[in-house]
């Protein structure tokens, strides 16, 4: 391998909603910025099975409902040495009581005992925040979110 050809990981991103309008965030050790559960597809997984395993293994929630793909990409992680993800950014929808929760990650893998702290957004504020690296790129994709405030405040 030369030094000018690119490393590609495959990565599962989870855009998980509750009720119409909030978003599961968490801001994460050594990145700057809100982030959603993602992580690393192991070899010979599939995308959509390594979604489901990142979600229980970051946040502890083991049911999703309604998961939808909402979109794959290439994102350079860095120029030197080339490193880039493909990322696949799936919806999922969950019934979570909690509104915060503190999850300890312990899969055996790089993140174990990493402690992550999760709470809900308001989707249109998470439009209006800077996220680790660029996972907010689809929120505008998010199917039934796209102005969900401004539906609400027209019931009223």
């Amino acid at each position: 391998m030369t030094g000018s050809e690119t490393t590609y990981v495959g990565k599962a991103c989870a855009y998980i909603t509750r009720g119409r309008s909030q978003l599961l965030v968490f801001e994460g050790p050594g990145h700057d910025g809100l982030q959603i559960p993602k992580g690393t597809i192991e070899e010979g997984e599939r995308p959509r099975t390594a979604v489901f395993r990142e979600v229980r293994e970051e946040s502890g929630l083991a049911t999703l409902a309604n998961v939808d793909k909402v979109a794959t990409d290439v994102w350079n992680r860095r120029e030197s040495p080339p490193k880039a993800y493909v990322r696949h950014f799936f919806h999922a929808r969950v019934h979570e009581p909690r509104d915060r929760w503190t999850h300890v990650v312990s899969d055996g893998g790089e993140e174990h005992g990493s402690e992550f702290e999760f709470s809900w957004i308001d989707i249109d504020e998470a439009r209006d925040r800077a996220f680790a690296l660029s996972l907010d790129d689809y929120l505008h994709s998010l199917p039934g979110l796209a102005g969900a405030r401004d539906v609400a405040e027209a019931a009223d």
